[in-house]
């Protein structure tokens, strides 16, 4: 007998029919990947940490970090837009509804923080929703979260199946929990939750056992692709065929050497350019770089891979490399 559950919010809508989707699994040791189970190993991380970096003299002199942009200007226009505040941090306005990603405004635990947050969060207001992709520390941060939640009541937190159980434990109540390919209930813009190649864990006693997943937002005849974190994968074709003419695929391309360990969870830029180009979107937009040291390779690295894919005519669209700030309007 199958051990296999398949869960959702049974107060949502599943975009795909009961045939094709029975749910999001879940198993003994919890949520599972669809087509890559995956599960942390101490030794692996302990083999890294432990190991030499090949990079190391590169990475060390490497002093190019994202342009910082100092100016909250954005918030008081009307326009379609999305603006980089760092790592998978981003401002959206589409349809006139304004959105938070994955906010972090500060430093995390035993990690620097290499590039500022632009501005002083406390003008962070007038939020509609708060998307939040899964809870790693790095996306799901307790300090950030309070403070839109308590600049932003009337916001809805929007996130996995089981994370508002955390949420609701810092006093955070307005969350919609979802499955993937499960729509929200929302107003002026439609959001859904789909499948990454990820996993979570806050602590040792919960691995897996909240949902990871990135988002389509769309509404005012545009469309926008927030892929979170995220291992290659054939969810990106996925999403190709289920949402025509994206305008921006949001996609991580950093945090990815040594690649024996991060492969699983992180895409390099080369993977990026493969999965916005199955995206089928019109611009990229890369993020996941240039704002904490997570991994092994040089800060500027992902953006100087990019750049020859794209001298090479390896991207299927635009490339848009703003500063943390800058406004992408579209």
């Amino acid at each position: 007998m199958s051990t296999i559950k398949h869960l959702a919010n049974p107060a949502l809508q599943t975009i795909l029919p009961a045939d094709e989707w029975k749910g999001t699994p879940f198993g003994k040791k919890g949520f599972q990947n669809i087509e890559y189970p995956f599960l942390p190993s101490f030794n692996d991380l302990l083999k890294w940490k432990l190991s030499k970096n090949p990079q190391k003299d590169e990475k060390k002199s490497d002093k190019q970090l994202p342009q910082v942009i100092a100016s909250p200007s954005f918030l008081t226009t009307n326009e379609n837009m999305v603006v980089w505040l760092g790592h998978a941090t981003f401002f959206i306005r589409i349809n006139g509804v304004s959105i938070i990603t994955d906010p972090i405004f500060g430093k995390l635990p035993l990690i620097g923080r290499l590039s500022p947050f632009p501005f002083d969060p406390n003008l962070l207001k007038g939020i509609d929703y708060i998307l939040l992709s899964h809870d790693h520390r790095d996306h799901c941060d307790k300090a950030s979260l309070k403070l839109v939640a308590k600049l932003n009541p009337q916001a809805k937190v929007l996130t996995g199946l089981v994370l508002e159980t955390l949420l609701k434990e810092w006093g955070i109540n307005n969350v919609e929990p979802a499955g993937w390919h499960q729509q929200y209930k929302t107003e002026g813009v439609e959001v859904f939750y789909l499948p990454t190649r990820h996993w979570a864990r806050r602590e040792f006693h919960d691995t897996n056992l909240s949902l990871w997943g990135a988002f389509v937002i769309r509404g005012g005849g545009k469309t926008i692709y927030f892929g979170g974190d995220s291992g290659y994968g054939s969810h990106f074709k996925q999403v190709g065929r289920l949402f025509s003419a994206i305008d921006i695929s949001i996609l991580g391309c950093g945090a990815y050497s040594p690649r024996w360990f991060m492969e699983p969870v992180h895409m390099n830029p080369e993977d990026a350019v493969t999965a916005f180009n199955e995206t089928g979107a019109k611009t990229m937009l890369p993020m996941h770089y240039g704002t904490f040291d997570l991994s092994d390779e040089p800060y500027s690295e992902p953006v100087r891979i990019l750049n020859r894919l794209k001298t090479d005519g390896k991207i299927n669209g635009e490339l848009q490399l703003p500063a943390i700030g800058q406004a992408v309007v579209f």
